[in-house]
């Protein structure tokens, strides 16, 4: 080929040819973290599986019938005597389709994930709140932790933790805890500077004005952002399962590998009912237009009516 039709051709489509060799870049590094802190990621697991085998246990020692009745008393103290008659017989029907113990090792993973995104996350949004530097900084990773394909997730993962519950846990993590960062973040911003105002006349130092001003007052839109954090927790049962991570999405997992219909079918039933009981009792705990206080409803204010100290407006919905 001549030389100037080659240089007209690469001229018009530079693009022939890989310019930037990025996944080699990412792969040298991932490399050398495997090689040379692979026992710092092998710490980061104690913690998690810590947490995870707590909670777990706790649950998977629970019989049936007592969750049950413990899911229906919590879903009416928090949400109302509707959500807790729906969460009981949803939570029955994913026991009857055969997916209980896979339901109750989900819940034990995104709970957990959950737990890692509330204790990571709200300081986070917080910090992004006082800080527009931080947010400044903070928002582009956070951009690249949303939008970036759960799938790539799992490899560096792997990599990194090996397979198992907690690369699941962790996986989770990265994908969930954005929301509740960002709308933490919102949340603070959002309280009304007049109020704090206020509160730093009447001599509130910085963290009282925190934690007993912008933090209450931004409550609802931070137990917004954990509501997200747990569909979205929920979301990616079925992705963990390809790193061998058990429950639900393990059974949409084996479903499609077998082409058994019914084994994905059970499965993805499951996920939905289960999404649909956090996520009515989470929006549920988040409102903020209840005229009675959680004393006067639920079990809770049942009990008090009949224990004669509910001279008060009483209203077990």
């Amino acid at each position: 080929m001549p030389l100037s039709f080659w240089f007209v051709a690469n001229a018009l489509n530079p693009f022939q040819e890989q310019l930037i060799p990025l996944g080699n870049w990412i792969e040298g590094v991932v490399d050398f973290l495997v090689n040379n802190f692979r026992w710092v990621f092998q710490g980061i697991r104690v913690p998690v599986n810590w947490v995870l085998d707590i909670i777990e246990n706790v649950l998977q020692a629970i019989p049936p019938v007592i969750f049950l009745i413990l899911l229906g008393l919590l879903a009416w103290q928090l949400a109302g005597r509707g959500i807790a008659i729906f969460s009981i017989i949803a939570m029955a029907a994913i026991g009857a389709i055969g997916a209980w113990e896979a339901s109750i090792t989900t819940l034990s993973l995104v709970l957990t994930a959950v737990t890692f995104c509330a204790i990571v996350g709200i300081p986070l949004g917080i910090l992004a709140a006082k800080s527009d530097n931080f947010e400044q900084a903070i928002r582009p990773v956070l951009d690249a932790m949303q939008t970036l394909p759960a799938f790539v997730y799992l490899v560096p993962v792997v990599m990194l933790f090996g397979t198992g519950k907690v690369p699941g846990v962790i996986v989770t993590f990265i994908f969930a805890v954005p929301p509740l960062i960002r709308l933490t973040n919102i949340g603070i911003r959002q309280v009304p500077g007049d109020v704090v105002e206020a509160a730093e006349a009447f001599g509130s130092t910085p963290t009282q004005t925190l934690g007993e001003v912008q933090i209450p007052l931004a409550m609802p839109t931070i137990l917004a952002g954990l509501n997200q954090s747990l569909m979205l927790a929920l979301s990616m049962v079925v992705i963990a399962s390809l790193i061998a991570v058990e429950g639900l999405g393990q059974m949409v997992n084996r479903g499609i590998g077998r082409l058994d219909v019914g084994l994905a079918a059970e499965g993805g039933i499951g996920i939905v009912l289960l999404a649909i009981i956090i996520d009515r009792i989470t929006q549920a705990v988040g409102k903020t237009d209840r005229t009675i206080s959680w004393k006067e409803r639920g079990p809770v204010g049942f009990i008090l009516s009949l224990t004669g100290s509910g001279e008060q407006k009483q209203s077990v919905s």
